[in-house]
């Protein structure tokens, strides 16, 4: 017991360290190519980062007990030997363990948008108004739980090698993050081309917290599309604009 426990509190604190370095870097990043964008939303950024950092312990729980049942027990289907699986695994893993979250975050956050369960838990994330880098993680505890049992989940029962388990969660992080932060990280040609017909970039999901319904994905857009939710790009692009036009008034 003293071990998951340990474990547990050690994948709350990597949990947290990863959070405070991937908001805190793409913080910085806006900071620097749009000054003013954050201007007057510090006492929002505040509260979304103590969220954060209580969601960072919910998800380190399961983490920590994924990590000791791997390493203690073998209990999990995280494999290190390159040669386990056929290498044309790794891809195929990556892309399932991309496309189960991705089906499990659209129904959940679909879920949560019901009025019921928006008045009790996913009103906090929608506080960030506009969100910002640090507001990746500002979940309601129940929220939390939601988002903290998928990956733990899939790798009992999907096998991935250890190092595509990293990438998974790296992809994760930077979407997560990249999707708040208030401007557009990738290249014009990406999000408004064919790839972005398809992909969840900060444009499309901050239409979503513009108009509080539609564009539930967290990576792609087939089910928003299949569903009927998807409400497209909306005037994102005009994000950047206002830090610009705040850093000429200041």
């Amino acid at each position: 017991m003293a071990a998951v426990i340990f474990s547990a509190l050690a994948m709350t604190l990597i949990v947290g360290v990863r959070y405070l370095l991937s908001s805190g870097g793409f913080a910085l990043a806006t900071r620097l190519k749009h000054p003013g964008l954050y201007r007057g939303l510090e006492p929002q950024m505040r509260r979304e980062i103590g969220w954060s950092l209580a969601s960072a312990a919910i998800y380190g729980i399961p983490a920590g007990v994924v990590a000791w049942g791997w390493q203690e027990r073998g209990w999990t289907r995280i494999y290190t030997d390159l040669h386990a699986f056929p290498l044309w695994y790794l891809p195929v893993s990556l892309l399932a363990y991309l496309l189960i979250h991705d089906c499990w975050f659209y129904w959940t956050h679909r879920w949560m948008h019901r009025p019921r369960w928006f008045r009790i838990a996913h009103a906090v994330h929608h506080q960030s108004r506009p969100p910002t880098a640090w507001a990746a993680m500002s979940f309601h505890p129940v929220e939390a739980i939601t988002g903290a049992v998928v990956i733990p989940a899939l790798v009992f029962l999907l096998p991935i090698h250890v190092a595509v388990l990293g990438l998974v969660l790296t992809i994760m992080t930077v979407m997560g993050v990249g999707n708040h932060m208030g401007w557009e990280m990738f290249p014009r040609a990406l999000v408004h081309g064919p790839a972005g017909r398809w992909l969840i970039t900060a444009t499309h999901h901050e239409a979503h917290h513009a108009a509080y319904r539609g564009n539930y994905g967290l990576y792609f857009r087939f089910w928003d599309k299949a569903c009927g939710t998807d409400i497209g790009l909306g005037s994102f692009g005009r994000a950047a604009d206002r830090g610009e036009r705040a850093a000429a008034d200041g």
